[in-house]
């Protein structure tokens, strides 16, 4: 929270106007609104990789499910008899969903059923993948135009982006479903010790494959944020890398990647530092190349200040001195 706070005051010196957020034509515009809109993406994707790695795993091949999910898309939509038409565009939805939903339980399988690694499983799918999505667009930059299929990414609903309700609305959902029933308890049993929980009666199997289902779902409907936001497919760049933003997201906010413990509200704020980071590289007039540089360093940062070692000294150093002092001369 201290760094996304840094951050926006950072950007707030340099641009007076950066955190007012003004209304125009009944929609709510600003430096504040784009970063929720632009970030929504990279916080669908990170809520399913919160899920998959608190069960001691890894989905790298979520950038590529949301490649294939804008290029079905958008590939049936362009081959539609009827192109412009919102029914069109509700059965476009509707095949990206479930290409993500079956590439979800690709990966489930492998991992779950087979008993391949993870990071190996889903690596497969991350090269494979955006192969897949290349083939079904022959290559080429599919263009579309469907003004329902163009609001998912750049549309309004009562004033605000339908992207950030659509993330809004998963992140809700996803809150319910983990922390009001004992689905989440279960996700971290299994992540801290598999063998011990299938002991205690508990069907890691299902479980495992629950969460890269879920993956794949939230993977897919970001491809449908990023493809109707440009209006276009492209195979080859879109959700390039937002798996990496989606496990620093992941990692920023708290959750451990050895599996177990995870805070979906830890992976909102380190989305929404990503994002905010990226938007402060181009307030600064930085060369967008370096962002990942950025990146890295507050990452590195970030993750420092929640170590196990600094928290101590932190916590030591506030400490009354007279309390110290008792503590010495009791050791």
């Amino acid at each position: 929270m201290l760094a996304l706070v840094m951050l926006l005051l950072l950007n707030q010196v340099f641009r007076a106007d950066f955190l007012s957020v003004r209304v125009q034509d009944g929609h709510l515009y600003g430096s504040l609104i784009d970063i929720l809109r632009n970030g929504s993406p990279t916080i669908l994707i990170a809520l399913g990789m919160t899920l998959v790695i608190a069960s001691r795993g890894i989905d790298l091949s979520v950038g590529a499910v949301a490649a294939i999910a804008g290029a079905v898309s958008c590939m049936y939509i362009y081959n539609s008899p009827d192109p412009a038409s919102p029914q069109t565009a509700a059965a476009a939805v509707l095949i990206a969903v479930l290409a993500g939903l079956v590439l979800g339980v690709w990966n489930g399988f492998l991992v779950s059923v087979v008993g391949i690694q993870p990071i190996i499983a889903t690596l497969v799918l991350m090269t494979a993948g955006r192969g897949l999505a290349q083939l079904v667009t022959d290559g080429q930059i599919i263009s579309v135009s469907n003004d329902s299929y163009q609001s998912i990414g750049a549309g309004f609903l009562l004033g605000l982006p339908v992207s950030i309700l659509i993330a809004a609305a998963a992140f809700v959902g996803a809150g319910i479903l983990t922390r009001r029933t004992a689905l989440g308890t279960l996700i971290e049993s299994v992540g801290i010790n598999p063998v011990a929980s299938r002991l205690a009666g508990l069907n890691s199997r299902n479980i495992i494959w629950t969460v890269y289902i879920f993956s794949g779902l939230c993977a897919a409907v970001a491809g449908l944020m990023i493809s109707s936001n440009v209006t276009a497919a492209d195979a080859n760049n879109a959700g390039l890398y937002i798996e990496m933003d989606a496990i620093l997201a992941v990692v920023i906010g708290g959750t451990s990647l050895a599996g177990g413990r995870y805070s979906l509200v830890g992976t909102l704020v380190g989305a929404l530092i990503i994002q905010t980071l990226t938007t402060t590289v181009y307030t600064l007039g930085i060369p967008p190349e370096v962002t990942l540089v950025f990146k890295a360093l507050v990452v590195i940062a970030v993750c420092l200040l929640q170590s196990d070692k600094a928290r101590t000294l932190l916590k030591h150093s506030k400490r009354p001195v007279a309390e110290q002092s008792e503590v010495k001369v009791a050791v």
